[in-house]
């Protein structure tokens, strides 16, 4: 059965414990709202449930979530995350350094492995400016600006045009149950 229910205090655990994965320099609230994005969809994906149940609205720099900047808040108010701002390029940037242990309690290790994924391909192979046109895909783009993104757009996501690679291997395993077939017989 499909949980789409929002989960504040694993929502909560999942930002702390990529904040707490990641060098501050690495990570702004800009490729911090792609990882969140990224794991929701790609944990849906491969389960038929969300991680966190957040919600995903369509902005101008792609996804963003809806309780990432109250948690975040509420983290610095509790002394679990520092936050501050540098300048990067000319413009203001959101940094985060964990303060305490993430409580990753709530995670199983498939949760973690998924988050941990997202997390270094976002923000080790990924610039703010590269993440975001990345998740301007066509779940996002099903949107209206300010629109939430439903969680089943996620199978917008894969490629659905079979590629050459695609037609090869079909061939050959059509070939291949043709071969494994006793020939007919003659009347």
């Amino acid at each position: 059965m499909l949980n789409n229910q929002f989960d504040r205090a694993k929502f909560r655990d999942v930002v702390h414990f990529v904040c707490a994965s990641v060098d501050p320099r690495d990570l702004g609230e800009v490729k911090l709202h792609k990882v969140l994005y990224f794991s929701d969809m790609l944990h849906f994906l491969d389960t038929g449930c969300p991680l966190t149940g957040e919600s995903y609205y369509k902005n101008k720099f792609g996804p963003t979530s809806r309780h990432l900047r109250p948690t975040l808040t509420a983290m610095v108010d509790a002394g679990h995350l520092s936050e501050s701002t540098v300048e990067h390029f000319g413009y203001p940037k959101k940094q985060f350094q964990s303060l305490t242990k993430p409580d990753v309690s709530r995670l199983s290790s498939a949760e973690i492995a998924t988050i941990s994924m997202v997390t270094d391909f976002v923000c080790k192979k990924h610039t703010a400016r590269s993440i975001s046109d990345l998740s301007h895909n066509r779940a996002w783009q099903l949107a209206e600006m300010g629109e939430e993104i439903p969680y089943y757009t996620a199978f917008q996501m894969i490629p659905v045009e079979p590629t050459d690679e695609d037609f090869a291997w079909a061939t050959d395993e059509a070939q291949k149950i043709a071969d494994q077939r006793p020939p007919t017989e003659a009347f």
